[in-house]
This record gives structure tokens, sequence and C-alpha cells, in this order.
């Protein structure tokens, strides 16, 4: 079996392990646990699995970013089985939450001290809660040169080579010693060329701090979390990640979410057509595994394009389809930015057609896009 059918086959039980009914909590009891792995999916795949298959379900769970909503219960489990393998998840399970705890230990100063520059957020990396990304994300309303100038000088990194993408969505990248995880800080900007300026304003004034572990971090309001997500998924990458479903299952899930006001945010940016199709999306892949869509009011279902229907697994992750679908969700980007009268704005978005070709030129030359995208 090569690499794309083995991930295939991963997928499902992936799936389960994270979006299944009794996995739909941020906090999982051990009740919950020895519930889930109960399911015959996960039994028969205990039973019959070797080293080679857990490797390529660790991996595609790695990529996905849902190591830590996965495997402690599959983890609990092999034991109760006394899989042989067990020992040996349950130390990959600390190792990884040694990085987590390492991203954190640095990601709280950093915030610390940008904050003496301008407001810090802490956006995407923290969504996946408990799980953490390969970078930690963040967003400052700063200047650029105060940006660089605090993060060489208190924490001695250095700059990481910038992407045309980067200079144009005024993005940063950071490596700092002692840090695998690259530090990722947009500047007054969002999206992939930069061309979201008026929704950082709502980013800025909504914000709210909360707990992850021992430590306390400025993170969107609900509404701009769906925002940032939706310009990630549906605008940029046009995949998605189980992290992404599962986040926004939770957020979803959680009652929280003022639809009116993120309709009305949403739509003056360009964005709620593929904000709706987006949260429809997700819906429509988290119910084969909870018995039930997602809980979203007409007004979100009624604006979407499509659905999970369109939606096909390849390459690792779930990807959104471009034409005309998601070529039709630029365009209404693009128009709301003229009819705005942000021409500096339409017309960094317009560069993005070039920009993405040129990174598939990249990627098929070279097998990386990295220096374009």
């Amino acid at each position: 079996m090569n690499a794309v059918d083995n991930a295939t086959g991963c997928l499902p039980l992936l799936s389960r392990l994270v979006l299944g009914a009794d996995a739909n909590t941020s906090d999982p009891s051990v009740d919950r646990i020895v519930t889930d792995s109960q399911s015959d999916e996960i039994n028969q795949a205990i039973a019959t699995w070797g080293p080679q298959e857990f490797g390529d379900l660790w991996v595609l769970a790695t990529s996905h970013h849902v190591i830590m909503r996965s495997f402690p219960r599959l983890h609990a489990a092999m034991v109760r089985q006394c899989n042989p393998s067990a020992d040996r998840l349950g130390h990959a399970i600390e190792k990884e939450q040694a990085r987590i705890d390492n991203a954190l230990s640095f990601l709280s100063p950093i915030c610390e001290t940008l904050s003496q520059a301008g407001d810090a957020i802490v956006i995407k990396s923290l969504d996946h809660w408990p799980d953490f990304g390969n970078d930690a994300d963040l967003y400052t309303n700063a200047q650029s040169s105060d940006v660089v100038a605090l993060m060489t000088q208190r924490f001695q990194a250095r700059l990481a080579e910038r992407s045309w993408g980067d200079r144009l969505a005024n993005k940063w990248n950071f490596i700092v010693p002692g840090l695998p995880e690259l530090v990722e800080v947009h500047v007054g900007r969002l999206g992939q060329t930069g061309e979201q300026v008026a929704i950082t304003d709502s980013l800025t004034k909504r914000a709210h701090q909360e707990n992850f572990g021992s430590y306390t971090f400025n993170v969107p309001a609900p509404e701009d979390r769906l925002m940032i997500s939706t310009l990630q998924r549906m605008y940029r990458h046009f995949y998605l990640r189980l992290c992404d479903i599962a986040d926004t299952a939770r957020l979803v899930d959680s009652r929280v979410i003022d639809y009116t006001y993120l309709r009305s945010l949403a739509s003056s940016a360009g964005l709620w057509d593929g904000l709706a199709t987006y949260l429809v999306t997700v819906s429509g892949y988290v119910k084969p595994y909870r018995g039930s869509n997602l809980l979203l009011p007409p007004l979100v279902t009624d604006a979407a394009h499509f659905g999970n229907d369109l939606v096909r697994f390849r390459r690792k992750f779930l990807r959104i389809p471009i034409f005309p679908q998601a070529a039709r969700l630029y365009v209404s980007e693009w128009r709301r930015l003229l009819l705005n009268g942000e021409w500096q704005n339409a017309l960094r978005l317009s560069l993005l057609p070039g920009l993405a070709a040129a990174a598939a030129l990249e990627f098929k030359l070279t097998g990386s896009d990295k220096g374009v995208w």
C-alpha cells in the first residue's frame, strides 16, 4: 500500500477519534475516553494494525494538528487491550506535550514583549488547543520596525527569508533560539496578500484573555476567529484539516457566536459567502461521526455556495474545489473591496492569481513554493 492509500485508510479512524459524539468536548473525562475506545472501528484497528499503520496514523494526525485530541483516546484503549505498541505511543504523546509546553513558555514572554509596542493577539495557533500547530501565529498593530527590533534584541531572533506572499501580507517570520517553531507575526494586515485591514479593528477591539495551561493569552473573539479561519482555508490554502473542523465544531457547539454581527462583519469584507460555505462544509463533514449536523441558523445555510459533498481527500488534506467554486469567492471579495473604495487593497488582492500560478510553477520545478507563497 502506498503513502496515499495509507493516508486515505487512516482518515476515517482519525476522524472518529477527533469528531466522534463522545469526543465532542475540549476536556474529555475518563468515562468518555473509555466509551469512545469501545467503538468497533477503533478496536479493530488496535487488533489488526501494526507499527507501520500506527505510524501512518501519527503522520496524518501531525499534519492535521490533532495529536492530543486523538491519540490519548487510542492509547487508553491500547493499554486496556495490552497492545505491545502502547508504551511507544505513550512516550510519543509525552514528547508532543513537551513540545507544546515549550512553545507556550516562549510564546508568553514574546506576547508580553510585543505588547509594549501595540496589541499582541495569538491567532490560529491556540484555536487547536490542546493541540498546537507548526508555528506560533500572532497579530499586532505595532509598527513593523518595532516588532523586528523587539524580537531581535529581546529574544536574539533572526528573520527567516520572506516570500513574495509574506511581503504582500506584511508578515514576518522569526527563528527564535530554543524554539523549533517559527514565530509568524502579521503586522496590521490579514489575508494572503494583506488585503484585509478593516476587519483588524474588530480583532483588536474584541480580543479577550483566555487561559491555556498555566499561561494567559489575548485571543480573538469567536466571530473574529471564524473570519481568520475562513481567510486561511477558503481564500488561501483551499483545503481543510481535521483541526479546523474540530475547532469550528467546538466553537459552534459553544453557542457563543453572534451570527448577526458575524454576517455584518464578513459582508463588509466581502467574505460572507466564503464564511457561510466554510461553516456548512464543516457541518457536513462532522455529521457521519456525530450523527447530526452543526446547529447553524438559516442565515448561514442559505448563504453557502456548496458543502462537504464537493470536498475531496487528496494529498493528505480535504481539498476545496478551486474552479469555479473558490474562484467565485475570490471575485466576491475583490468586488466588495472595490465597492468599499479600498483601491489599494483590491490591487493587492488582484495579484493573488499570479502569485498562486508562480507558486504552483515553483513547486513543480523545485518541490517547494516557500520562496513565493
